[in-house]
């Protein structure tokens, strides 16, 4: 099976966010902050281009395992991609105070911070780890 690219690494997350789009930047150090705060965890990259909090153990049913973050956040070229990884299906009531956004599976994407209400991203934040943190502890991972 091939090996996964994207994997926690020693790459400074300062040296990334500080090389980030001048536009981009605060925001970056914006949610690094909330996210360190929300976690307790400290960031560590993952690849070249996502800051993540946390880690679990996973493994799919086609027997392929590996280690990924619990959150965190990368500054793409279109948008702040925001990984929320059980999804936003049990999430209604915070998505609904969230403001403006698009999501896919696990990814919300926002253009600026100022677009959506920074509690309710806290509040996203706090619960999706927190339920990542209780299923990888009962093994459900």
């Amino acid at each position: 099976m091939a090996e996964l690219k994207t994997q926690k690494n020693d790459a400074s997350v300062d040296g990334f966010l500080g090389a980030a789009d001048e536009k981009r930047r605060g925001d970056c150090y914006a949610l690094l902050d909330l996210m360190r705060e929300v976690t307790g965890d400290e960031p560590s990259m993952w690849g070249d281009s996502i800051v993540g909090f946390g880690s679990y153990k996973y493994r799919h049913r086609s027997g392929q395992s590996g280690e990924w973050f619990l959150t965190g956040f990368s500054p793409r070229k279109r948008n702040l991609t925001i990984y929320i990884m059980p999804g936003f299906d049990r999430y209604g009531d915070i998505m609904a105070k969230l403001g403006k956004y698009k999501n896919s599976v696990s990814c919300l994407y926002v253009n600026k911070l100022a677009d959506i209400d920074l509690d309710a991203l806290r509040e996203l934040v706090s619960q999706s780890y927190a339920d990542m943190k209780e299923a990888n502890a009962a093994g459900g991972c």
